[in-house]
């Protein structure tokens, strides 16, 4: 049993006793104490008024006399209003310190027995990875490794969208100008070759499209519909879209060859799958770099039948109603969204529809108890109704699903746009924060007296962590502005930062070795510092916090706990001797202390899937 759970058994023992009432142990509050009042931990005391018929003040003086009086951890107590904040004695925090100094796998949760789903990543195969499929890596993988260290049994996924008309304007653009142009024969990484022509096709719809603008149809067309408050440069940006349906050759070459993939064609199969193999190629190299794996891949060419299935079933069941047309809808007015289309009238497929699929294939893949699909705010709107859809076809794991949705990343110069080429591809930017890593260490002159290889290494581990640190210590629903300069700088809430405080307080553990200094005297300690209880209090935080960041699907908690961790560590470091303390119990436990606490930020960092360097 750790504090809080000691306290709030005290707190309903005392509330049993002063009131006559038996209160739920679990509806006792408990939070840690604000930094401007003195104390450990705080019990709210304003759930008792009803049953004390006192004020809250004094609630908090009776339940904190029989707390001090029952319970010997608690050395003493404050009331602040409805807040009775307590502080636990001493000798507790050196005994669970010393108890943490034995203990293995500290913040690993016992298996809970629930499985869990994580979907990340998710990319089209027209374009390379960019940095806004970042964030969504690394946000998809820390959650995942976060419910792993939870208890749960997590399955790392992604559905790679490998059809539609976006995949059909990169494969036109290739076969109308590519000239036969490979990775091999360029020296161009596959995705970004995939890339390249989705930018080409773009290119030339516009100049189309500028050209048709120029047309009688088009000129009768505006004279018709302008209204007298838009302008002809307006009209044409909002017309874009009914203009490749209804009058671009490209448009309609583009559609016809998604007509022609759906219908197996050999020779648009053939590049199709083609031209998906650079570009896989191209994305693992990128993960690699990024570190990270997937336990199960989805791809929509597959799962989008699945959806097709469900959808016809579902339309004999009335789920799904269908329109003159011949295209498929879903009404759900009832649950205050929209009417929504699943199907389109030729029989295509919409997103809808391979999600549809693919959360149905998963199920029976693993038969999973909750699935997490990590995609940008933007498509709230679109899961809300996906979500609702599967409840209505009765889909068991319905109640189990969830957006993690996040903001958008976007640079100091701006917006990014894929069409445009105005994007910051993962690749570049990896290279960049390393090289930013490389240049801050010339400037600090730490690049002497390591091997060219080691060296090269850190400074790897050092750009990385900025980059990752940097994204995640974000809440995920908040939208970002990422400066590479800003995250590799060493002081401040920055990955290199923390790095520095593992590395230090890995060395006085290092230097302790090599002293031959007697650690186990850390069991005759008996004096404990201020700036020591409040390391120790810290790191009995994590595995709380684990749980906590778990539940609510975001990472920046472990992020922002490693900062603080450091800070406290920092600290320690300039507030009081380690290695030349004046007692030799005093050393070995400061020792120890930073051992723990070194241990403890490196699991936590792994967590968020940054790698400690040995040295800085």
């Amino acid at each position: 049993m750790n504090f809080t759970e000691k306290i709030a058994a005290g707190v309903q023992t005392a509330v049993a006793k002063l009131y006559d009432h038996e209160v739920d142990i679990d509806n006792v509050m408990i939070t840690n104490t604000r930094k401007e009042f003195t104390g450990d931990y705080t019990v709210v005391v304003f759930p008792f008024t009803k049953v004390a018929k006192k004020k809250p003040v004094d609630i908090g003086q009776e339940v904190g006399e029989a707390l001090k009086a029952g319970l010997d951890l608690v050395a003493d107590f404050n009331v602040v209003n409805g807040f009775l904040n307590l502080s636990i004695d001493n000798a507790y925090w050196l005994q669970f310190s010393q108890e943490l100094f034995k203990t293995e796998n500290f913040g690993q949760a016992p298996a809970n027995g629930k499985k869990v789903m994580v979907e990340f990543s998710s990319p089209n195969t027209n374009k390379p990875l960019h940095l806004g499929h970042i964030r969504n890596i690394l946000l998809g993988w820390s959650c995942a490794q976060i419910l792993d260290r939870a208890g749960y049994e997590v399955i790392k996924t992604q559905i790679v969208n490998d059809r539609g008309i976006a995949i059909c304007k990169s494969m036109l653009a290739w076969q109308k100008f590519g000239e036969g142009e490979t990775p091999t024969s360029s020296g161009i990484k596959g995705d970004f070759l995939a890339g390249k022509y989705y930018v080409l096709f773009e290119q030339k719809f516009k100049a189309e499209y500028k050209i048709w603008q120029e047309t009688t149809v088009a000129k009768e067309l505006i004279k018709d519909n302008i209204k007298s408050e838009q302008s002809e440069s307006d009209f044409w940006k909002n017309y874009k879209n009914k203009y490749f349906n209804n009058y671009s050759e490209l448009g309609e070459e583009a559609k016809a060859m998604l007509l022609k993939w759906e219908d197996n064609d050999p020779a648009v199969r053939q590049l199709w799958s083609t031209m998906n193999s650079w570009v896989y190629e191209g994305f693992e190299e990128t993960y690699k770099a990024l570190g990270v794996d997937f336990d199960k891949l989805y791809y929509e060419s597959n799962t989008y039948l699945e959806g097709k299935r469900i959808i016809e079933d579902g339309l004999e069941k009335s789920v799904f109603y269908k329109k003159e047309d011949g295209s498929v809808w879903i009404d759900l007015e009832s649950a205050k969204m929209d009417q929504k289309l699943v199907l389109r009238s030729d029989g295509t497929s919409v997103y809808m529809t391979q999600d549809i699929g693919t959360a149905q294939l998963r199920s029976e893949d693993f038969g999973m108890d909750k699935m997490v699909y990590v995609v940008g705010d933007e498509q709230d709107y679109h899961f809300k109704v996906l979500f609702e859809t599967m409840k209505r076809l009765g889909a068991p794991y319905a109640e189990g699903l969830h957006h993690l949705s996040y903001g958008m990343v976007d640079l100091p110069t701006g917006k990014m746009k894929s069409r445009e080429g105005t994007v910051v591809d993962a690749d570049e930017l990896i290279k960049d924060v390393v090289e930013v890593a490389r240049l801050n260490m010339v400037d600090r002159n730490e690049v002497t007296g390591k091997g060219d290889d080691e060296m090269q290494e850190i400074i790897r581990r050092i750009g990385m962590a900025a980059l990752k640190y940097f994204i995640i210590k974000v809440n995920p629903k908040k939208r970002m502005v990422f400066n590479p300069n800003e995250a590799v700088d060493i002081q401040g809430q920055t990955g290199p930062y923390i790095q520095y405080a593992f590395v230090r307080a890995k060395g006085v553990y290092e230097k302790a070795l090599q002293e031959n200094i007697n650690l186990s005297l850390a069991d005759n300690y008996s004096t404990l510092e201020p700036v020591e209880k409040e390391l120790i209090f810290q790191i009995s935080q994590y595995p709380g916090l684990v749980l906590q960041a778990a539940e609510g699907y975001d990472p920046s908690m472990i992020a922002n706990y490693c900062y603080g961790l450091a800070k406290g560590f920092n600290k320690l470091w300039h507030e009081v001797s380690i290695l030349n303390a004046d007692q030799p119990a005093t050393i070995a436990y400061r020792v120890k202390l930073s051992k723990l606490m070194s241990d403890t930020l490196k699991d936590g960092m792994q967590l968020l899937g940054i790698e400690m360097p040995d040295r800085m």
